[in-house]
C-alpha cells in the first residue's frame, strides 16, 4: 500500500471516529438541544459532497471515510429532530 494511501486511511479513520462519541452520546441522552441545526446541515451537505468526490475519483480512503461520516452526521441530524 502506497504511503499517501496509508496517510489518507489514518485520516479518514480519525476524523471520521471524532463523530462517534457525539452519535453516542445523543443516542444514549436521548437529547440533541446542543447540535446546531445548521452546523450539521451544512457538515452533511460537505461530507456527500466529499463522497461524491471521492467516488468520481475511485479514491477508496475518501469514499469509505466520507461514506460512514454521513452515516454518523445523518445518524445524528435525525436524533436532533427526533428530540426536539
Amino acid at each position: 500500500m502506497p504511503s499517501t494511501d496509508l496517510i489518507g486511511y489514518l485520516a479518514a479513520t480519525l476524523t471520521t471516529a471524532a463523530f462517534v462519541p457525539q452519535a453516542w452520546l445523543t443516542w444514549k441522552t436521548r437529547r440533541a438541544d446542543g447540535i446546531s441545526l445548521a452546523m450539521y446541515g451544512i457538515f452533511t451537505t460537505g461530507v456527500a459532497l466529499w463522497l461524491a468526490y471521492g467516488l468520481q475519483l475511485g479514491a477508496m480512503p475518501i469514499v469509505i471515510a466520507n461514506l460512514i461520516t454521513l452515516l454518523l452526521a445523518c445518524f445524528i441530524l435525525i436524533m436532533k429532530f427526533r428530540y426536539k
